[in-house]
């Protein structure tokens, strides 16, 4: 992790976003340093995906700024911010968005193609790094939802990218397996440096993280420990 003084890879201030009339979140301010790990709680349908959406550049806000390594991606339009995050960004889903018509390894290498970079070593290290060696050929329908998530993690990363998104990587998972991703996705993020944002309701997902907070519609608090 950076540290103190450095200044932060994203930072977001006074960030809101309105469906019609109705507010889902105003007022959020958030700073995350590079190889930090941070976690965001709150209530159903207070916009916790939304928000990481809107981290992402793949949703709109109605006010505020994101500002990622000193970059404001709120002017960009849509094929500026998806070059952005195509070089910046992995995003961990938990429905998993594998294409079921794509090996195991071509899924994982989907983001260094559109990079154009061709790289079936860095993939297969990923596989190794994520526990699926030798699972490559693979197609999706072959493999459990916890090796679902973990081709999902290294897609996420095998381009390495500076900032990790995760949208309740474990809420399709039973609990063992999803501590398995969790030390998947936690020893991956700190091995290439990333920092990371995640999106939980598992109070054991959000115990890993260097800081949980709690999102309302009101803003961002600090959570309450959850260690």
């Amino acid at each position: 992790m950076s540290g103190p003084g450095a200044a932060p890879l994203l930072q977001v201030e006074g960030l809101a976003r309105h469906y019609g009339a109705q507010p889902v979140f105003s007022h959020v301010h958030l700073q995350v340093q590079r190889g930090e790990f941070v976690a965001i709680v709150g209530d159903s349908g207070v916009g916790k995906s939304t928000l990481l959406n809107c981290l992402a550049g793949l949703d709109h806000w109605d006010a505020g700024r994101i500002v990622h390594a000193g970059v404001d991606i709120g002017p960009m339009d849509d094929t500026q911010r998806a070059l952005w995050r195509r070089a910046h960004v992995g995003f961990v889903f938990q429905a998993f968005h594998v294409l079921p018509h794509l090996t195991v390894a071509q899924n994982v290498a989907l983001p260094l193609m559109l990079l154009g970079r061709h790289d079936a070593a860095q993939v297969a290290r990923m596989l190794e790094a994520v526990g699926l060696a030798g699972l490559g050929e693979r197609l999706p329908q072959q493999l459990s939802g916890g090796q679902l998530q973990r081709v999902a993690i290294a897609r996420a990363l095998v381009h390495r990218p500076p900032l990790l998104l995760a949208d309740e990587p474990t809420g399709n998972l039973d609990p063992a397996t999803a501590a398995r991703v969790m030390d998947v996705l936690a020893d991956q993020m700190r091995e290439h440096g990333a920092a990371l944002v995640l999106v939980t309701h598992s109070g054991a997902a959000a115990a890993r993280a260097d800081r949980v907070l709690h999102l309302t519609a009101q803003g961002m608090e600090a959570a309450p420990t959850v260690r």
